[in-house]
């Protein structure tokens, strides 16, 4: 018979192991929530006053109306359906798109977990991704389209190409099982819009005086305080994708600064060495384009990593706005495809080099080589591309039958669209 004393060895040498489900953090909760909020911050105002900035006087209020309209549009779509067909299992289809188990939020109880945080919060961070990204793109086709176009377009879009891509990298898709190194969603934000909004600058046509007369900024200050908010909302857009407060967690927000930082002195001082003078625009625009190109790269590499990150990227956006504007002569209004869609490839192809461990960075999975990974990010990268570039063009011609074309009248576009399509002025004379 057993000595009683080796009872208790023996049951936990024999008894089966026991996994713990995820447990409720309130601290994890309250980081997640924080920066949903910092997120939501860069739409509505900062992505709002950063383009309100940019536009003619005449057409301030209709920028931001289209932005502030977009984010309400597809937040409520988010709620109905996106989150769903973004993170639930498609089963047979779940390879590129969801089912409709959770629509309109239903199997969503307040009890109900995504890791360590309650899924209300998780939906709340996933809907501000979805705003911004289609926001993004009245930049491109701003001062000369349709209200009702942008409200239709944003809608087929938001169908088409943000919830499937969404799901296929981030909701248990194909892509999501290649271990593409995108940590904050530079394939499905800011190649998806920057794509979206090349097609829909050369669908829409150039603006009437492109190239003849100045179309300038009419308030620097304003884009400054939007450039500004888009910054500190940035840190919790890719801060938040850790979705627990740790060491991890503060690094991706360091690494977001810092590749904001990187990018704004290296467009400035080409600027400055080309011109003589440095701009404002050029520093707001550095920085976002830095912002861009660490986004898909902030989990992976280390402080110097994210500074090399963003001064690489600036410089490659800076050359893109030039070949854009001034030898295609594409009327891409604010540079959302130079800034967004250059700025996510550049910094998705730059991800695996400073990811290297020599260089500072967390390395790769198990086994994976440079070029390996190279590879996986760049497959990953064109097909965002041809993805976008096809959905968008789809949604733009339904949005052109049904909405009787894309652009308002010529006279309407040359007296402004605050007045024409809302009725109101952003400035009034004496005032």
């Amino acid at each position: 018979m057993l000595n009683s004393r080796f009872l208790p060895l023996l049951s936990l040498l024999f008894a089966a192991p026991a996994f713990a489900a995820p447990a409720f953090n309130s601290g994890d909760a309250g980081f997640v929530f924080v920066t949903a909020v910092l997120v939501l911050l860069m739409s509505l105002p900062g992505l709002a006053l950063f383009y309100g900035g940019l536009a003619q006087s005449k057409n301030v209020l209709s920028v931001l109306m289209q932005v502030f309209s977009v984010a309400a549009l597809v937040g409520v779509i988010f709620i109905l359906y996106g989150y769903s067909f973004t993170f639930t299992d498609g089963q047979r289809f779940n390879s590129f798109i969801g089912s409709g188990e959770k629509a309109f939020l239903q199997n969503v109880t307040t009890d109900s977990l995504v890791g360590t945080v309650p899924e209300y919060v998780y939906i709340f961070f996933m809907l501000t991704f979805a705003a911004i990204t289609p926001a993004l793109i009245t930049g491109a086709v701003a001062e000369r389209v349709k209200f009702s176009a942008v409200l239709v377009f944003i809608t087929i879009w938001a169908t088409l190409d943000y919830l499937p891509l969404a799901h296929m990298a981030w909701g248990g898709g194909w892509m999501a099982a290649l271990s593409v190194q995108d940590f904050a969603g530079g394939n499905v934000v800011h190649i998806n819009a920057g794509i979206a909004s090349l097609v829909a600058a050369a669908a829409l046509g150039r603006r009437h005086h492109f190239g003849t007369a100045a179309l300038i900024p009419h308030n620097m200050t304003m884009t400054l305080t939007g450039g500004a908010l888009l910054t500190l909302g940035w840190l919790g857009f890719c801060g938040g994708c850790a979705l627990a407060i740790n060491g991890f967690a503060m690094l991706v927000v360091l690494n977001t600064l810092l590749g904001a930082f990187g990018g704004a002195l290296a467009w400035m001082a080409i600027e400055w060495r080309r011109q003589q003078k440095p701009s404002l625009l050029g520093v707001v625009s550095g920085a976002v384009a830095g912002l861009v190109g660490i986004t898909p790269a902030c989990g992976y590499v280390g402080p110097v990593g994210a500074i090399c990150v963003g001064a690489l990227t600036a410089p490659c956006c800076l050359f893109a706005v030039q070949l854009i504007k001034h030898r295609l002569r594409l009327d891409d209004a604010f540079d959302v495809f130079a800034l967004h869609g250059v700025g996510g490839i550049v910094g998705g192809l730059l991800t695996p080099f400073f990811a290297l461990a020599a260089l500072g960075g967390s390395g790769f999975i198990a086994g994976r080589s440079l070029w390996q990974q190279l590879v996986v990010n760049g497959s990953a990268i064109l097909f965002s591309l041809l993805f976008s570039a096809v959905a968008s063009w789809i949604a733009l011609k339904i949005t052109a039958r049904l909405c009787n074309g894309l652009r308002v009248d010529r006279q309407d576009e040359l007296e402004g669209l605050d007045l024409t399509a809302h009725g109101e002025a952003g400035y009034h004379q004496g005032n």
